[in-house]
């Protein structure tokens, strides 16, 4: 059938003499300027560095300092007096451990992120972050007082201290994670099958 058409196409067009196509010209004349692609570029690198600040909210230009012998210590509204204890004590057991020797704090912010990010889809409720007391350095205790600043941001961390002497002491910190709603309907399970 399509064949029957092409022919019928030629003989209309033979009855018709001497055809040619009609020349298109450019409706906008498009010009690709090195100065288009620079601003193309600076979108694409806008985009994509608002999307890791969306990614990961950990912001950080600045810390208050912290001294290399100064203790880390936050608790959220809500978390009792006890369950603080223990973190500070290290009486809960750390079911997860991230260790940011010799990581700038661009990879330290990250790794921070994915970690409590991680630990939170694993129901880990204690881990242990070893960022160093930092001391001697040209800029003392650094990753230390990043990581005093960052966590408090995240919703998910309840609490945190630093770390007992056999867990790395001034160099190390407890943090306690809040629960995931598995977690929490178990728990609420367990305790309605006690009354």
């Amino acid at each position: 059938m399509a064949d029957d058409n092409n022919e019928l196409f030629r003989e209309a067009l033979g009855q018709l003499g001497d055809v040619k196509p009609l020349a298109r010209e450019r409706r906008v004349a498009l010009k690709k300027t090195q100065q288009a692609g620079l601003s193309l570029r600076a979108r694409r690198e806008a985009a994509i560095r608002e999307e890791g600040l969306e990614l990961n909210p950990l912001a950080g230009e600045f810390v208050d300092p912290v001294d290399p012998w100064d203790p880390l210590e936050f608790k959220r509204d809500g978390v009792q007096n006890g369950v603080y204890r223990n973190l500070r004590l290290g009486k809960y057991p750390v079911d997860a451990r991230l260790d940011l020797h010799r990581h700038s704090v661009e990879s330290a912010r990250r790794a921070v992120f994915e970690f409590v990010r991680d630990c939170l889809e694993a129901d880990v409720r204690c881990a242990l972050i070893t960022h160093g007391k930092g001391e001697g350095r040209k800029q003392p205790a650094l990753l230390k007082s990043c990581v005093n600043a960052w966590l408090p941001q995240l919703n998910e961390v309840l609490a945190f201290h630093t770390a007992q002497k056999h867990h790395g002491g001034l160099g190390a910190t407890y943090i306690l994670l809040r629960k995931s709603e598995r977690k929490r309907q178990d728990n609420l399970e367990r305790h309605q099958r006690r009354r």
